[in-house]
């Protein structure tokens, strides 16, 4: 299936979330420290990427779709710099500003090719605040063609509920990427796409396929859910919906990276989705966005010429 350039142009999603300041410090690594068994990293250069929903809503553009990125943010240096990184890429910015919060930021320091350290900074939104961005999700809502809200369990989507119930009532797909061991809050919505480890964390061990395919079943019944997506990895992907199951197998390349293949999947099929195309039409594309992505180092996006070369 391909669609053309103008119909993912005027494909317009509005991701929710957690936001995030990705910082990476690489350096060089020539000795251990005299006061502690640790490597010396001398710093000689820094980088500064959008994270969490706000990658998320950079992979939407580089596809060529249109986004808004409604979130919560401290009023720090860490927000200034995460939205400058935002607009410079053509995103709509919707952020919501609570002087008490830390922007999420997360430093990973980086010495001969791996990382050696990651340290995040980070506390929870008031409510409040969220309460706010309630009110400005219903005055977006109309101008989008799909939702995706995606959760990194920092606290800014406190009212997750609310606002799918709202994206429903307006007939939009609404996509989520799930965090945490309770999916109840994610109630009516049309996809939600959770990795091996955050289902398993919902719904126990599964022993084998068929195992799996009633456990995702009862799941996704029990939720009101059109589909359950579950992302792989190695093993690709599989989708789960009133049909029964559709799996496609991931596709073999040289795995560089698995950092944001997530973000990409999930950007992917909301962009197809506003598009028009349905979840079953979107799978196979979605899988091979995830298939280029990780063959990229950090988290990288995928363009509409590659998606559809």
């Amino acid at each position: 299936m391909t669609l053309s350039k103008e119909q993912i142009a005027s494909a317009r999603v509005l991701v929710v979330g957690d936001v995030m300041l990705d910082r990476y410090w690489y350096g060089a690594v020539d000795r251990i420290s005299p006061e502690a068994p640790v490597p010396i990293v001398r710093i000689t250069r820094e980088e500064e990427r959008n994270g969490g929903a706000a990658n998320v809503a950079y992979n939407v553009v580089t596809l060529g779709a249109q986004s808004s990125l409604l979130t919560v943010v401290g009023q720090d240096e860490a927000s200034h710099k995460l939205e400058a990184l935002v607009l410079g890429t053509g995103i709509q910015a919707h952020f919501g500003r609570d002087p008490d919060l830390k922007t999420t930021v997360k430093l990973r320091v980086i010495g001969r090719q791996q990382q050696l350290l990651r340290l995040d900074f980070e506390n929870t939104p008031k409510t409040e605040i969220l309460a706010s961005q309630s009110t400005a999700f219903a005055r977006l809502l109309p101008q989008h063609d799909s939702v995706l809200f995606s959760d990194y369990g920092k606290g800014g989507l406190a009212h997750v509920g609310d606002m799918i119930a709202r994206a429903r009532d307006a007939g939009k797909p609404i996509l989520i990427d799930p965090k945490g061991s309770d999916y109840s809050r994610y109630r009516n919505a049309t996809v939600i796409t959770p990795n091996r480890t955050e289902l398993q964390q919902v719904i126990g061990a599964w022993g084998d396929e068929s195992d799996l395919q009633t456990k995702c079943q009862n799941l996704r019944q029990q939720l009101g859910l059109d589909a359950v997506l579950l992302t792989r990895s190695e093993e690709g992907m599989t989708l789960f919906d009133d049909q029964g199951q559709l799996h496609i197998s991931a596709q073999a390349r040289e795995v560089f990276d698995v950092t944001g293949a997530g973000d990409t999947v999930i950007a992917t099929m909301a962009t197809l989705l506003a598009a028009g195309l349905s979840l079953r039409a979107a799978l196979p594309l979605a899988n091979r966005a995830a298939g280029l992505v990780v063959g990229k180092f950090g988290t990288a996006t995928v363009s509409y010429e590659e998606l559809f070369a």
